[in-house]
């Protein structure tokens, strides 16, 4: 590269951290985050446990849009100077230097403008993600337990934890479904990336002859909803079931009744939640994912009915085949809706999901 050429690149990078700065509204911000500590140095913030993590989660979101701004602008002056210092000197090292750090600034503003991307509602708040697998037995449950742990590696990678709402294991390995709680800042507006069916295709451990094997997994996205959103659902509407826990949980499993399923019979969606010791915590936090589920079926009859208005072939819903995971003849993960794809498919299963995120949310803004 030229010193010319960088000198075009810190132009383009500095015309795009000005477009970031008049749609970030910072004083907005700062003073939303002065509310929200104000707030929390209130002696009575803590009566409201699942209020006051909501609060902490927006004022760290908010503090993170504003202080990686800040330090991209810092950054940005910085290789200014570089770039003055290089033209003067006309030092090689210098000039290397400045190429690298270049490179990595411009990965740090890409990163920036992503989460600039998710502006949707919801997209701030933490996700609920299931998996199921599909016709297969042993082997598309094997699939499952592999997607877990590439989800969990993920979330781990981006320090969001996970807790597992319902878990219920395979005959003979794997698992038949699980759902997992993601929290953390815009956990849903990167996973709703992963909304669909994914695909395997490998010789199968579990198969004698080593035939090659095709199974399918599918994974379900929705937004955890606060308490104050507003979802009409009718008492008579619902089929409650109680049973007892059958994943990790201690002594009290299998000793009560404390799992529980509700069914939405109108639109025979079923949840389940079995992680909590109480038979009504698991109740409450099964209400509020059939919500989350009841909410993101409204925006998809939504989506359906737009795209009748204008005449598109969309695919919504569990039928759509998003991603293609390789392990044989060749090594390959592909995203069959934005063509990105990897040969390092090891890192993709240990939870390098970002370029498919990545990938998707730029295709949403097209």
């Amino acid at each position: 590269m030229e010193l010319s050429e960088i000198k075009q690149e810190l132009e383009k990078i500095t015309s795009r951290v000005e477009e970031f700065r008049g749609s970030l509204d910072l004083e907005q911000k700062k003073a939303r985050i002065a509310e929200l500590e104000a707030m929390m140095a209130d002696p009575s913030f803590w009566d409201d446990q699942n209020q006051a993590q909501t609060v902490i989660q927006e004022s760290n979101g908010l503090k993170s849009y504003v202080d990686s701004f800040e330090e991209i602008e810092e950054t940005l002056d910085n290789l200014e100077v570089s770039y003055e210092l290089v033209k003067e000197e006309n030092d090689q090292e210098l000039f290397e230097d400045l190429q690298s750090e270049l490179k990595d600034f411009k990965e740090k503003v890409n990163k920036f403008e992503l989460q600039l991307l998710l502006s949707e509602p919801y997209d701030a708040n933490n996700a609920i993600l299931e998996l199921h697998p599909g016709a297969g037995g042993t082997e598309s449950q094997d699939w499952a337990s592999m997607l877990l742990r590439m989800y969990q590696r993920w979330a781990e990678s981006h320090s969001f934890s996970v807790e597992t709402i319902d878990y219920l294991p395979g005959d003979e390995a794997g698992v038949k479904s699980v759902t997992l709680l993601i929290k953390g800042h815009n956990v849903y507006g990167y996973l709703k990336a992963e909304k669909g069916v994914h695909r395997l295709v490998r010789i199968s451990p579990f198969d004698s002859s080593g035939r090659r094997h095709t199974s399918f997994v599918s994974c379900d996205v929705t937004p955890e909803l606060s308490d104050d959103v507003d979802i009409d659902v009718k008492t008579e509407d619902l089929k409650i079931d109680t049973y007892r826990a059958s994943g990790a949980g201690g002594q009290h499993v299998n000793t009560t009744d404390s799992a529980v399923r509700i069914t939405h019979l109108p639109t025979n969606i079923i949840v389940t939640c079995q992680n909590e010791r109480s038979q009504i915590k698991n109740r409450e936090q099964a209400m509020k994912m059939l919500k989350s589920k009841l909410y993101q079926l409204e925006i998809e009859k939504q989506q359906q009915e737009l795209a009748e208005i204008r005449g598109e072939q969309m695919e919504i819903g569990w039928g759509s085949q998003i991603r293609s995971y390789v392990f044989h003849p060749y090594s390959m993960v592909k995203d069959h809706r934005t063509d990105v794809e990897t040969g390092n498919t090891q890192a993709v299963m240990d939870g390098a999901l970002d370029m498919f995120i990545d990938g998707y949310l730029r295709s949403q803004m097209k």
